[in-house]
């Protein structure tokens, strides 16, 4: 009797489970058949369809194969993840870091040293400011160490193009940056004048200070920037000496009865 009856709520519950399946509505994204690599361009076998509920949104994604197939992959995505739009490169755009380069953008390579490169904690995707240290042409002051650039993403660190999982540190000496044409005309410039350095940035930080100056090597030794000499300013001019006063001369002057002294 105690098994018929645990038969008879297993079936009730069954088919209670089945009805509010059937009622769950889903729909197809496109997904990764398989672990896929960054700079890759996705071809057919690459891809296939999920189901995914459709009360919870997917902001970006893809329900149809062709919408995917032919575009280099920015990111690294797992067997059976979800295909974003963020993750996609346009069309054409060609593989590895190539794809990483939005329009109107360049990807300029600097050399750096390991502890000048905050200790190895540069990753793809991190933030950072350029300073260049250089001594100006003419400078009666020294050296001075100057931030040529600000809000900088970094693309790769050495060859790696995607932060370590663990987030471990990495000794490189070669980082490219993303950068405007101008800014790499400056970068570029700045690179021949002196040593380059990298200012770590939090990743919530994107102001820029327009009124950030150089630092010069008297500010550092507490000396006073010495007072240089302006090419317009005038020469002191000497007070003259004083001329003798000029001889004076007196003439009376006598009319008839009156008198009278003229001096000249």
């Amino acid at each position: 009797m105690a098994a018929l009856l645990s038969g008879v709520i297993a079936y009730f519950f069954n088919k209670k489970w089945r009805a509010s399946a059937a009622q769950r509505s889903v729909v197809q994204v496109v997904a990764a058949a398989n672990d896929l690599p960054v700079g890759m361009t996705l071809a057919a076998k690459d891809v296939t369809m999920l189901e995914w509920p459709s009360n919870v949104p997917l902001a970006g994604s893809f329900n149809k194969l062709d919408d995917v197939v032919g575009h280099p992959l920015l990111f690294t995505v797992g067997s059976k993840e979800p295909i974003l739009k963020r993750d996609l490169a346009v069309e054409g755009s060609g593989i590895g870091l190539s794809a990483k380069i939005p329009a109107g953008m360049r990807a300029v390579a600097v050399r750096s040293n390991e502890i000048v490169g905050v200790a190895g904690f540069l990753y793809p995707g991190s933030h950072v400011d350029v300073m260049t240290t250089y001594t100006p042409p003419g400078s009666n002051t020294g050296p001075v160490t100057q931030t040529v650039l600000q809000d900088v993403e970094v693309l790769t660190a050495g060859q790696t193009i995607e932060p370590d999982p663990q987030g471990k540190p990495q000794t490189v000496d070669v980082v490219t940056l993303l950068l405007s044409p101008e800014d790499s005309q400056k970068l570029q410039l700045a690179s021949t004048q002196g040593t380059i350095q990298f200012v770590l940035r939090s990743g919530a930080d994107t102001q820029k200070n327009a009124q950030l100056r150089a630092t010069r090597l008297d500010q550092l030794s507490g000396i006073e920037k010495p007072v240089a000499p302006s090419q317009t300013a005038k020469r002191a001019v000497r007070p003259r000496p004083a001329s003798p006063a000029p001889p004076l001369y007196v003439l009376e002057v006598i009319q008839g009865t009156q008198r009278k002294i003229e001096k000249f």
